[in-house]
């Protein structure tokens, strides 16, 4: 059965979740380190990589990362439907700095990995915290202050609302997402968040496939996004079994990220704006998705395992494995055991985001009649 509109935005939100839930325990380290750590690869929900030493083990502490918390790829992804909620139309990067830095400033919530009610500010990165900085302090045009930040995936991680908005149209997903992340990014870090939101909304287009979400995905790229991606999709193209597939992407994406082999010791070039590169995160989600087949298991293990920054990667391929098949493609005993252990009600972002994509449509058909009109209007021969 094709799955329905309503089914796509919850498995997409779904998928993310638990993608990034799966990942924030390993994020960092390699797939040999995971390796020994776990004995084998990861194959579900695991505990902290320091076990009972999470809050004092560096580089970790003071974060609960394991045991099924999601981490601030979720939260700032339910920041932004928040956002939406609001607005209840397209947003732009003023909807950002009126309506989504206010809500990490002020509003405390329950934060997993800190076992405690925070503001989310207290949990983002400098990355994100660069939006309180420049846009509530520095009263920065929100056009125009992502320029400056480093260039990394902190605004593509929590762009799939704005695909599932655009559901099925991925041109104006791509736009949208462009706008919304130019107070956050600049460079190939906001190139990504267009061209995620993009993959998202493909996925949700009927008779859609891991291979026509990276081609709609290509379509759209620009620059070193769009040679990353092809380098890595092509590699992946050659493996179903994400084991053999873990060395040969990294190797692909290798010339285009500028982090380096040593993820936790970035070189002096790293995270500069360049349209040679691209961040590393979507093109190796893409090639998972395609070594992946479209399953939500093989396509997100695969994504966990690679280490590295693995809880993004885990969520952006999640979002679009969720996307493509609906909510019954995530486990079920997975997205229960993170629901309860992030205590987060994982489906009423779905579901209010899913309201608001309904709301969106009918007032973009109804911008695009009245448009239809004045252009007839304009070009009638009628005197």
């Amino acid at each position: 059965m094709t799955p329905t509109l309503d089914d796509r935005i919850t498995g997409s939100l779904l998928g993310a979740a638990v993608g990034d839930a799966l990942g924030g325990p390993v994020e960092g380290y390699t797939p040999e380190q995971i390796l020994e750590r776990h004995g084998g690869r990861v194959t579900g929900i695991v505990g902290p990589w320091n076990g009972d030493a999470w809050r004092t083990a560096r580089p970790i502490a003071p974060y609960h990362k394991g045991d099924g918390h999601v981490t601030d790829d979720t939260l700032m992804t339910h920041a932004l439907i928040r956002v939406y909620e609001k607005v209840r139309d397209h947003l732009d990067a003023y909807a950002v700095a009126e309506h989504l830095v206010p809500d990490l400033l002020t509003t405390p919530r329950w934060i997993p990995e800190l076992e405690a009610e925070a503001l989310p500010l207290q949990r983002i990165f400098l990355a994100e915290k660069w939006l309180v900085a420049r846009l509530h302090y520095g009263h920065v045009d929100p056009r125009e202050a992502g320029s400056g930040n480093i260039v990394n995936c902190g605004a593509a991680m929590y762009m799939a609302p704005v695909g599932l908005v655009n559901a099925a149209n991925p041109a104006d997903a791509y736009a949208e997402a462009l706008d919304v992340s130019a107070p956050h990014q600049s460079s190939y870090g906001r190139e990504a968040a267009g061209v995620f939101a993009a993959a998202v909304a493909a996925a949700c287009l009927p008779g859609a496939t891991p291979e026509s979400v990276v081609r709609a995905a290509l379509s759209l790229a620009k620059d070193g996004t769009r040679t990353a991606i092809e380098a890595v999709c092509e590699v992946a193209s050659r493996h179903t079994d994400f084991e053999t597939a873990l060395v040969p992407l990294r190797k692909a994406v290798a010339p285009f990220d500028t982090v380096g082999p040593e993820y936790r010791a970035p070189s002096l070039g790293a995270r500069r704006p360049s349209r040679l590169h691209a961040i590393e995160e979507l093109p190796i989600a893409l090639g998972m998705l395609l070594v992946g087949e479209g399953d939500y298991r093989r396509t997100v293990l695969g994504s966990v395992n690679y280490g590295r920054d693995c809880d993004s990667i885990a969520t952006m391929a999640g979002a679009i494995v969720g996307a493509l098949r609906g909510e019954s493609a995530v486990p079920s005993d997975w997205s229960k055991q993170v629901a309860e252990a992030s205590r987060l009600d994982l489906h009423a972002p779905a579901q209010a985001l899913t309201v608001v994509a309904r709301e969106v449509y009918a007032r973009d058909a109804a911008r695009r009649r009245a448009h239809e009109s004045a252009y007839a209007a304009l070009t009638s021969t009628a005197r």
